[in-house]
């Protein structure tokens, strides 16, 4: 990917930046402004502020933890959401109205949309997913590989997702394949490190299974992918915590409902599917 213009950083928010990366602790203070910006429901602060971050633990060859993983994915997510969504609506009024305006606009969403998940790839494959693997290979505590091997497979589904929302408006530059791989590879990694039960895992298989039968339009692996992960899942339950628990059936719900839609609209022939597919939410 060829280097994106910085879509979530505004004038303003350099500066605080540039003030915080002189202080001995900017990490911890930069974080502390990503939670202020995800209550204010800030997202482009948050991200650019998740950006100084990670630029500063690669720096002491550190990884983000587990908090600032899922405060990255919260704040991209909610940034790309808004201009998935909007893609989608003008998409389908297009195929329903005949506009001269309308191509032009569509181009501006996708274009922003685009520009959005472009960044955050940026991230994720030169630092993130490039750190978590060094960090996991020179791990030699037995007690801490699993952390090292969850931030690889959290990272790997990540850009799976980014590269998916991609191929959900450019069907030319093998974003598609590039998402398969990346989802696939987080996959491999997950069934021999995690549980059935694993929220990552599981969620990597919910999102793999979409991107098979919205992208890759291939129905059959989307369903057959989708059972394996439930029914792999559901035999070990009752060895949950119940925290754990709660996770878990969250996550093989949405698996369940997507097996229902799809099989659903198998039996009744082809028709309208749009905004049918859920997928996981971190």
């Amino acid at each position: 990917l060829s280097r994106p213009p910085r879509f979530s950083t505004t004038p303003n928010m350099d500066k605080i930046i540039q003030e915080l990366r002189g202080k001995e602790d900017a990490i911890q203070q930069g974080m502390q402004l990503v939670k202020a910006a995800e209550h204010a429901e800030r997202y482009k602060d948050m991200c650019s502020l998740m950006r100084m971050v990670v630029d500063l633990a690669n720096a002491k060859n550190e990884d983000l933890d587990t908090e600032g993983r899922n405060l990255l994915s919260v704040g991209y997510k909610n940034l790309v959401g808004a201009g998935r969504g909007s893609h989608r609506h003008i998409k389908h009024q297009m195929d329903h109205k005949e506009s001269d305006l309308m191509p032009g606009y569509l181009n501006v969403i996708a274009k922003e949309t685009t520009d959005i998940c472009k960044e955050v790839l940026e991230v994720l494959e030169n630092q993130l997913i490039p750190k978590a693997d060094q960090l996991r290979k020179e791990e030699t505590d037995e007690s801490k590989m699993y952390q090292k091997v969850e931030a690889s497979i959290f990272y790997l589904k990540m850009a799976g997702d980014y590269y998916r929302y991609l191929a959900e408006i450019d069907k030319e530059n093998g974003y598609d394949e590039k998402a398969k791989d990346l989802y696939l590879k987080g996959s491999a990694l997950a069934e021999d490190n995690l549980a059935p039960t694993d929220p990552i895992r599981l969620g990597l298989a919910l999102n793999l299974s979409v991107c098979y039968y919205e992208i890759l339009n291939n129905k059959k692996e989307a369903c057959r992918l989708a059972k394996k992960a439930f029914d792999d899942a559901i035999s070990k339950l009752d060895r949950l915590e119940e925290a754990q628990y709660k996770d878990a059936t969250l996550i093989m719900q949405l698996l369940r409902d997507n097996l229902t839609l799809w099989t659903t609209n198998d039996n009744e022939g082809d028709g309208e599917e749009e905004d049918l597919q859920v997928e996981n939410a971190e």
